[in-house]
């Protein structure tokens, strides 16, 4: 069997805050590195690049921001686009859609990048969720694969 559409990774959570808050756990790296990578090199900004750092898996990521639309729209190219919508629910929840594409690979390998990349964002919209609802840090990104860990490798 062969693909016929190449795959996407789409998921989304309402998170009960205003817009301009969830926008901005996006943009901060000091927010963000509570609910997803460990630190940030600067906040996103339009045509701006950025490192994030996930300390526990000695993983490093260098992102371009496409574009950057305040309280709208983020678009990074991460090696491949990934785009984030911040829809308003009335004044106080957002509703936030992050769709990953241009996967690359064999088709068995495009398939799994899209499936690991949906876990994953799900796993990063639960994470803000808590943060911002209730001030509670999951670490669910750390705790996902433990095992992977630099510290644990030896």
């Amino acid at each position: 069997m062969s693909l016929t559409q190449a795959p996407t990774a789409r998921t989304e959570m309402l998170i009960r805050r205003p817009v301009s808050e969830v926008f901005e756990a996006f943009v901060d790296p000091a927010v963000t590195s509570r609910f997803w990578f460990s630190r940030g090199s600067a906040r996103l900004a339009a045509g701006k690049s950025v490192t994030w750092h996930w300390d526990d898996y000695g993983a490093v990521a260098h992102v371009t921001v496409r574009a950057l639309e305040p309280n709208r729209r983020i678009l990074i190219e991460w090696p491949t686009p990934v785009e984030w919508r911040f829809t308003p629910r009335g004044p106080d929840a957002t509703q936030v859609v992050i769709t990953a594409s241009g996967f690359t690979g064999t088709d068995d390998e495009i398939v799994a990048h899209a499936i690991d990349s949906m876990g994953g964002f799900s796993l990063l919209l639960a994470g803000c969720k808590a943060l911002l609802e209730r001030g509670i840090e999951l670490n669910l990104v750390a705790d996902r694969s433990p095992d992977h860990h630099v510290k644990s490798r030896g």
